[in-house]
């Protein structure tokens, strides 16, 4: 494949050392003894922007004159060696490649080039194939391995080799240049050899004579191949060591394909239609990488007892049955992923063999996949889990051990019982569905950053003496759902014996479906006066974003004015289907007394910016009579069938004074269907109206 060359209008040299400068860092722009070299190496880019922003990557920071003067001799060297644009073009870039002072970050620069042109890379998947194929030696950690890949990207990109971008759905990613990717094949031709027709709609496999005996690497990725037939095998591929074939529609491979391929050490066969592997794969002995993720007709392997230096195997959303034949005796394996909805059973003593796992994935809605801890005890490098315990004891086991050992997974998503949720953070533990909870106290981990609570009826709160939970101070996540005993979120007698404040991460705190919870937080009858409560709750959800309130029966006033302090971060409400509740910010009648007269109770919600209420058909208030609301971030209040509310509340400015019902948040709409809206009462503040915005809003 040939350099493609595009015609555009060279830089001007004045346009061209602006440029170049812009990218080679302060300190060489104000440095007399280089700039004049300066001038001279950027006269050899040409006035070609991908040149020079290439060239000044490379010679960024350096500050040693006489390497200046060696790199505009190389230039000028490598350039009149050949003729033709084109060629001038990949031997200016190539000057980026040759000065990569790390040979590591050579190969994980020229891996790039099998995916197909202009593919946006995910960075993740990019260091995980930089690891497969041992570019990023072996360390203590597969996260040191990682970290140790993300400095090699950022060398990359500081270089200008890769560019970092953002894809349309704000994800980032790395992309190569088509020039950049031009020099990195012309490089690949020759020594590593590499074989690339990624993305060209291949519909069979390339001719035989182009598997000549010296490649190392082979990419046929995002193709139209469908089978792979004995006429079309390869002579010998002694060298070969890495075969991708992912995302093309393979439904069948010949019995012999593998057999010419003895240093086979990286096959990629994910996403693909095959339906069975051939037993040739067997004889990859020296095979450390093994991908079929998302071969959704995948159904059974052959026995991968030989596999002996196989490291990674990922099945994850195949069809697999049965746990591969011969995966007891694959010592070395330190990466699976069986998230597998089919699999019956996980045979008993296979995970204590693999102790050298950093990596385990099982799919949680598999209820036949349960682990037992004393299975998980020997996984003393694990460092990302996914898994289900099916009852309490199992699950409390694990986390104890976890700690006893001092063993921090930096991943997990941990479930217990028999109802199933997603994992968006890190550190995740579910519990669904757990109907013998009552005086079992359980356990889990400190830095716990997501919690989901489902259909757990003994639950009477969340957080009490006799919960654990108190100590999580970490989480950021909260959903509770379905409970039909939890009466409150936190009762206060859990801080008589906790000097931590729990919640005091929380983010998202989501209440679904709870028909006795009638408070967030429950003052215990032994703790004394409402002063006492306030103390005593400090800290208590101060970094909440968002509360979601939905089928909550028993709830009359959402948020009292005493806990209002802990809110200052709070951005959204949303409540919908709580038929008991009156208001949404209430003042205790003893606030109002101490108030006296006319005064008005001020509700501080600063960050506030949307309150949403549907189907609140007894709401009368959104803030108690005797309140007002200073949210100046406040952009929507939405009203959807809440016949009963008949007022907005008075609003008052964060900084100065202004008149009740003379204010009103400068960016807030209310949306609600026209017919309420005129039938507001506004009693003697007409004027009021005047000062608020209106949206119709239809349902």
């Amino acid at each position: 494949m040939g350099c493609k060359v595009i015609k555009v209008k060279p830089l001007s040299e004045e346009e061209a050392l602006i440029l170049f400068l812009n990218k080679v860092g302060p300190n060489i722009v104000q440095s007399p003894t280089i700039m004049p070299t300066l001038k001279l190496v950027v006269k050899e880019c040409a006035g070609l922007p991908l040149t020079i922003v290439v060239v000044a990557g490379t010679m960024k920071g350096e500050d040693n004159p006489l390497i200046w003067k060696n790199a505009l001799g190389e230039l000028k060297e490598r350039i009149g060696k050949v003729e033709g644009v084109e060629a001038e073009v990949i031997e200016r870039l190539k000057f980026s490649f040759d000065h990569l002072k790390d040979k590591q970050a050579k190969y994980c620069f020229l891996y790039c080039i099998v995916y197909p042109e202009d593919f946006e890379i995910e960075m993740d998947e990019l260091i995980e194939c930089w690891i497969e194929e041992g570019f990023i030696d072996d360390m203590g950690t597969r996260q040191e391995m990682k970290d140790k890949g993300l400095t090699i990207l950022k060398k990359l990109e500081d270089n200008c080799l890769l560019e970092n971008i953002t894809n349309v759905f704000g994800q980032p990613r790395v992309k190569m240049h088509d020039a950049v990717r031009d020099m990195a094949l012309s490089i690949t031709r020759m020594n590593p050899r590499y074989m690339i027709q990624a993305g060209l709609q291949l519909e069979e496999l390339p001719e035989k004579e182009q598997w000549s005996p010296d490649i190392e690497k082979v990419s046929l990725m995002f193709n139209s191949i469908s089978k792979i037939s004995i006429d079309m095998l390869p002579t010998k591929c002694q060298l070969l060591t890495t075969l991708l074939l992912q995302n093309n529609p393979i439904k069948k491979i010949s019995i012999s394909f593998f057999t010419n391929m003895p240093c086979l050490s990286v096959l990629n066969l994910s996403f693909t239609k095959i339906k069975s592997l051939p037993n040739s794969i067997s004889e990859l002995k020296n095979l450390t990488t093994l991908l079929l993720c998302e071969c959704y007709e995948l159904r059974d392997l052959p026995c991968l007892s030989m596999l002996q230096e196989l490291k990674k195997l990922d099945l994850c959303w195949t069809k697999i049955e049965e746990v591969p034949e011969g995966m007891d005796r694959l010592i070395k394996l330190r990466y699976i992923d069986l998230d597998v909805s089919t699999p019956k059973e996980i045979l008993a003593g296979l995970l204590p063999k693999l102790v050298h796992l950093q990596h385990l994935s099982f799919d949680v809605e598999n209820e036949k996949t349960s682990l037992k801890a004393e299975e998980m005890e020997p996984l003393k490098k694990l460092e990302c889990f996914t898994g289900r315990f099916k009852d309490i004891s199992q699950f409390n086991k694990f986390i104890s051990s976890m700690q006893q050992s001092k063993k921090n997974l930096i991943k997990y998503c941990l479930q217990m019982g028999s109802y199933n949720v997603g994992c968006e953070r890190d550190k995740t533990v579910a519990i669904g569905r757990v109907h013998h909870w009552e005086g079992e106290l359980i356990m889990h981990p400190i830095e716990i950053q997501e919690l989901h609570i489902i259909e757990c009826d003994y639950l009477r709160s969340l957080v009490d003496d006799n919960s654990s939970f108190k100590n999580a101070i970490d989480l950021r996540v909260c959903r509770i759902w379905g409970c039909d005993g939890i009466e409150c979120v936190v009762s206060l007698s859990s801080f008589a014996s906790s000097s931590a404040h729990p919640f005091q991460s929380l983010e998202v705190l989501d209440l679904h479906d709870l028909p006795k919870l009638s408070a967030l937080i429950m003052k215990d009858a032994g703790i004394g006066s409402e002063t006492t409560s306030t103390l005593a709750t400090s800290a208590t959800f101060s970094h909440l974003k968002e509360i979601r309130i939905y089928k909550c029966s028993s709830m009359n006033t959402l948020l009292p004015h005493w806990l209002l302090p802990d809110l200052q971060n709070l951005e959204e409400i949303w409540v919908q289907e709580c038929d008991e509740v009156v208001e949404i910010l209430g003042a205790a009648t003893s606030e109002v007394e101490e108030k006296g007269g006319d005064a008005l109770i001020k509700f501080h919600l600063p960050k506030l910016r949307e309150l949403k209420l549907r189907n609140l058909p007894n709401l009368k208030s959104i803030c108690s009579k005797s309140g007002e609301m200073v949210c100046d971030s406040l952009r929507l209040i939405r009203v959807i069938n809440c016949g009963e509310l008949k007022r907005i509340p008075p609003f008052g400015p964060l900084v100065g004074t202004e008149q009740p019902y003379a204010y009103a948040p400068p960016s807030l709409t209310i949306e609600s269907r026209k017919e309420w809206w005129e039938s507001l009462e506004w009693d003697d503040h007409q004027n009021f109206k005047n000062v608020l915005h209106f949206n119709p809003f239809e349902v």
